[in-house]
């Protein structure tokens, strides 16, 4: 019959498109819960921050990402380059540039002045939430999304990967402040996304893109914390971190075991 999508259509856009747009749906419900509707990071919470963390952060915000990026790699929609998970040396190197660069940021611009352990704990408070963004954002629907029009060439590619995940991101400002959301508060987080997009489509690292995403959202949150945390090593706030990082290298060595991507030289 004429007119219907064939099999192999309908096949890659559930594949591409309907399940991790259900994912980020899921996270983004989970943030509000568990974050947004109960101002979280306003409020002194540490149980409320290590749940927060291990359910919307680990377990929907990058486990359930992985299961489906292994899937892509099965299919071939997505190798290892694609979604920013490299070798040792390049991942060190982009991290030590970006954290330069970005401590130059820190200096110049930072909401705390010149106390640069309220900019640390800031920013070690929104980590867990920032890897999650970056996992589902990012590695997860951009990659995806790139593979679906990938047939479009490059430059469709990396445009319609960028700007679509730059709208999702700047939509996860809804679960974050659904009682206080202002117009400048979106586009400025639609901002940051189009800022990582282009950052992680260039660069291509997890790691880096989370340190950039991580370095932002403080500069536009940082009113929204609460003083205990930025003045104190809330010991629970580090631990959060210390499992999402440490969730994050697993998954990163468990690609590393199990796909490996060969780069064949040209002619």
């Amino acid at each position: 019959m004429t007119g219907q999508p064939s099999p192999g259509l309908r096949t890659a856009t559930i594949r591409l498109l309907v399940i991790p747009v259900a994912v980020y749906t899921a996270w983004v419900l989970e943030t509000f819960l568990l974050e947004g509707s109960t101002n979280l990071f306003l409020q002194f919470d540490p149980a409320g921050i290590f749940l927060y963390t291990l359910i919307a952060c680990i377990i929907t915000g990058m486990v359930i990402p992985l299961v489906c990026i292994r899937k892509a790699f099965i299919s071939g929609a997505v190798n290892m380059f694609q979604i920013g998970f490299r070798s040792l040396r390049r991942t060190i190197l982009a991290g030590v540039l970006t954290c330069i660069i970005g401590y130059g940021a820190v200096i110049i611009f930072s909401p705390f002045g010149m106390d640069r352990f309220m900019f640390f704990n800031a920013f070690v408070l929104l980590l867990p939430g920032t890897i999650a963004s970056v996992m589902i954002c990012w590695v997860l629907i951009g990659t995806h999304i790139q593979a679906f029009v990938r047939s479009g060439g490059t430059i469709i590619s990396l445009s319609v990967g960028t700007m679509v995940t730059a709208m999702l991101f700047g939509m996860t400002t809804f679960a974050h402040f659904p009682a206080v959301l202002q117009q400048d508060t979106f586009f400025s987080s639609v901002g940051i996304g189009i800022i990582a997009g282009l950052f992680f489509f260039a660069v291509r690292d997890v790691y880096a893109t989370s340190i950039v995403v991580g370095e932002c959202s403080v500069f536009t949150l940082a009113d929204r914390i609460n003083p205990v945390y930025l003045h104190n090593a809330v010991p629970a706030v580090w631990i959060s971190a210390g499992l999402t990082a440490c969730a994050l290298t697993g998954i990163h060595l468990y690609l590393l075991w199990n796909f490996t991507t060969i780069r064949i030289p040209g002619p």
